[in-house]
């Protein structure tokens, strides 16, 4: 299983929010792509970034640090956040993003899903946020009537080969993730399924491990000193 290092770009600085709330916002640092290299130093072998101002408000503000990350590391770099068309996210995967993580757009335009993973698979990942088993999409702030399991489901059969699963009620909040609508996700697709949202402690790890789960995405705990990046891969492993 893999570790992700989280790293939350909102106006231009590393980030972190509890349950998606852009008022409780906590910046961790204004150097992200010292972060990215930090990170790449403890033995990361994958980055998963989030461009908020795009989830937010669609507009693509971060790209050049995206960008000069992607030119300052040598890991692979998956990037979520306000893709909605087939221009932003050939824009992205062209600035050295290996795989873009779609999300609202995945649940409002099956199509452009279909089209992404024709052309682009397997750069292609589907963020699944969900709060209470609901799809959430436009950076959380609209919760839909699309149950997360079948959303993911559907995906799979467009071609998806990748899921981001993040429970909304968990993120942020360092008490742990939702282990058991993970696993739910898990059963009911063949796909790869990387877990997300209150990643805090090394038996966190474990029981995602256990699951089946290929990845954990962890960042506040990262930030905060409550998780060790190398005592975390040690045990994914």
């Amino acid at each position: 299983m893999l570790i992700l290092p989280a790293i939350d770009l909102r106006n231009g600085k590393c980030v972190n929010l509890v349950q998606g709330r852009a008022d409780e916002e906590t910046i961790f640092s204004d150097q992200p792509v010292e972060m990215a290299k930090r990170w790449q130093a403890e033995g990361a072998e994958y980055l998963h970034l989030v461009d908020l101002d795009g989830a937010f408000q669609g507009a693509a503000e971060n790209l050049h640090i995206v960008k000069k990350i992607a030119e300052t590391i040598h890991i692979p770099i998956q990037l979520g956040g306000g893709i909605r068309t087939m221009e932003r996210l050939t824009e992205v995967l062209d600035c050295g993003v290996t795989r873009a993580i779609l999300g609202t757009a995945a649940l409002k335009n099956p199509r452009f899903v279909e089209a992404a993973c024709t052309k682009y698979n397997p750069r292609i990942a589907v963020g699944i946020d969900a709060q209470d088993g609901m799809v959430a999409t436009e950076g959380w702030l609209n919760v839909s009537e699309k149950p997360a399991v079948a959303f993911a489901q559907e995906m799979e059969a467009l071609g998806v080969q990748t899921i981001i699963y993040t429970d909304i009620k968990s993120d942020g909040m360092l008490k742990g993730p939702n282990v058991e609508t993970t696993r739910t996700i898990a059963e009911a697709v063949s796909i790869d399924v990387i877990a997300s949202g209150g990643v805090t402690s090394i038996g966190d790890i474990e029981r995602l491990k256990a699951i089946g789960a290929c990845g954990a995405i962890v960042g506040r705990a990262l930030y905060t000193g409550a998780l060790d990046l190398k005592a975390a891969i040690a045990a994914a492993r």
